[in-house]
């Protein structure tokens, strides 16, 4: 685990002595990794390859800032506390706020260059995929979207996470009762499921799957759609073993409740696109 890659020079503007995150490091890989996938389709199709980095751009800007907006809308009373921290700080973001905003902000994009809103979703599906798996494993080097204590072969211990998976964390922040026997043998830092790197697998899987059949015979937006739904079902399942403190809905977390939304959506989504299209 690498939560720093390395500190900027002190001689260096504004970012003299700033640290560089591996979390940092691998959102841009995300982002760098579906501009290459979708460019690679835009050119396939016979589309300006090189449009595929303005809805980078675009679901960049919308992401950072629908990711941070929802993380400050789940900790509203830390925001009122303390704002200018909250709101400067380099971390938290969530994932399902940065898609929400960040799909509006393409969808704009598209339309303003006249394109078919359907028909760029199915190639930015794949690349969707790929580019989650990415950003997940900057999760994992930096320690962060831990899941619940396990004495599993999986599991793995984040002594420097942020936040570190000690006994007072788990229990102070996220109310689990640690099994003593995990600390008669671990000590105060225990394994936890890597659910970043579950992620990390799933998505993946996703993205090959994708992949293979992008070429489909379904209407205009199914590939889309059925990423949704996968991406939707992936989410809800590995939520049951992450370490979290909005369980609001008895053993649901709020993006479990998303995630029901999205896999709705996806299911009709599917279905709808799923007879062979027209001839032209």
């Amino acid at each position: 685990m690498y939560p720093v890659f390395f500190e900027m020079p002190a001689w260096v503007p504004f970012l003299g002595s700033q640290p560089i995150t591996s979390f940092g490091v691998f959102m841009l890989l995300a982002f760098l990794t579906a501009g290459y996938v979708l460019r690679a389709e835009l050119g396939r199709t016979g589309h300006d390859p090189d449009r595929a980095w303005d809805f980078v751009f675009m679901a960049v800007i919308g992401g950072i800032l629908g990711a941070k907006g929802y993380y400050l809308l789940l900790n509203f009373p830390r925001l009122v506390a303390d704002p200018a921290g909250m709101i400067l700080s380099r971390g938290g973001l969530v994932w399902y706020g940065g898609f929400l905003l960040a799909t509006a902000f393409v969808i704009w994009e598209i339309r303003r260059h006249e394109l078919d809103v359907s028909s760029m979703a199915d190639l930015m599906a794949p690349a969707l995929a790929l580019a989650y798996a990415v950003g997940r494993v900057g999760c994992f080097m930096v320690g962060d979207d831990w899941g619940r204590p396990t004495d599993s072969v999986f599991g793995m211990r984040f002594p420097q996470g942020t936040p570190a998976t000690t006994v007072q964390n788990i229990e102070q922040m996220f109310g689990i009762t640690v099994d003593p026997s995990l600390i008669e043998e671990y000590g105060q830092v225990v394994p936890v499921h890597p659910t970043q790197l579950y992620e990390v697998g799933m998505s993946t899987l996703i993205f090959f799957g994708l992949w293979r059949i992008r070429d489909h015979g379904n209407k205009k937006g199914w590939l889309f759609m059925l990423w949704l739904m996968l991406a939707g079902i992936e989410r809800f399942l590995v939520e049951f073993l992450r370490a979290k403190d909005d369980r609001f809905l008895g053993v649901l977390t709020v993006a479990q409740l998303i995630s029901i939304g999205i896999v709705a959506v996806g299911v009709w989504g599917v279905a709808r696109t799923r007879e062979a299209a027209e001839p032209a």
